[in-house]
């Protein structure tokens, strides 16, 4: 996957792109990641990229010129690709699993992160194919934003987890919040982990992770559940367990 990424301040991803599972899953050739700053494509000799907004109003607006030769610029020859350009903004789509792992089938992404006050409404309209926000909050500009995808879609991308699995297994991947987990010791301090996962037996420990599973997404994040979809079994389960509690 080509990951793109367009910006006014270029350095504030040296540190998050040549660390961790992102650096590794450049090395591996999972990933190219190139940073541009689209000051670059502005037409005029003070490599202006932005202008007061018609109409009047507060701050300034990012002007459509550098952004569009800018992606045309990275688009190059390559019409066939499966490729999405993203806008980072707070209108946009909230971000989800589920959309990570759509982006992660795409061979070529573009992050366009802007400042100032906004974007010209035509960059929107003719530019971008998706807006995603990382929450209902406002950050100075798009690039923290775009890390936070970037990082999510990495690690989606085959061979880049030392376990596939562990993906699979992620809070939100399955539809419901992560089990808990333990190592050792199997007694610390007093506190001792559940017995079945020191059973050895794997069904039932796989039992124990599903309903775990269920009951933490009940207790933290209820609207991720539709109870009319659950089995009788669970139906019972999360009952029996709001009973105990009560």
């Amino acid at each position: 996957m080509k990951i793109d990424i367009l910006t006014l301040f270029p350095e504030m991803f040296t540190g998050v792109l040549n660390s961790s599972i992102l650096k590794k899953a450049q090395d591996k050739g999972a990933v190219e990641y190139r940073v541009t700053d689209f000051r670059d494509f502005a037409e005029n000799k003070h490599r202006k990229v932005d202008d007061y907004p018609y109409g009047g109003g507060a701050g300034m607006v990012l002007t459509p010129q550098p952004l569009f030769d800018a992606v045309e610029a990275l688009k190059g020859d390559t019409k066939h690709e499966r490729r999405r350009v993203i806008l980072m903004c707070p209108q946009g789509e909230r971000l989800t699993q589920r959309k990570l792992e759509e982006l992660s089938e795409e061979d070529h992404l573009i992050f366009l992160c802007g400042h100032y006050e906004g974007y010209d409404e035509r960059i929107r309209e003719h530019l971008v194919t998706d807006e995603i926000s990382i929450g209902d909050y406002v950050l100075t500009g798009g690039e923290l934003a775009s890390m936070v995808v970037i990082d999510g879609v990495t690690r989606l991308l085959p061979e880049v987890l030392g376990n596939e699995e562990s993906a699979k297994q992620d809070s939100h991947s399955s539809g419901l919040l992560e089990h808990p987990h333990y190592t050792r010791p199997a007694d610390f301090r007093g506190m001792k982990v559940p017995d079945v996962l020191l059973s050895g037996d794997h069904a039932k420990i796989e039992k124990w992770r599903q309903r775990q599973s269920l009951k933490r997404t009940y207790e933290r994040r209820p609207d991720l559940i539709e109870f009319e979809n659950l089995s009788t079994e669970e139906q019972r389960f999360l009952k029996s367990s709001k009973e105990d509690e009560e």
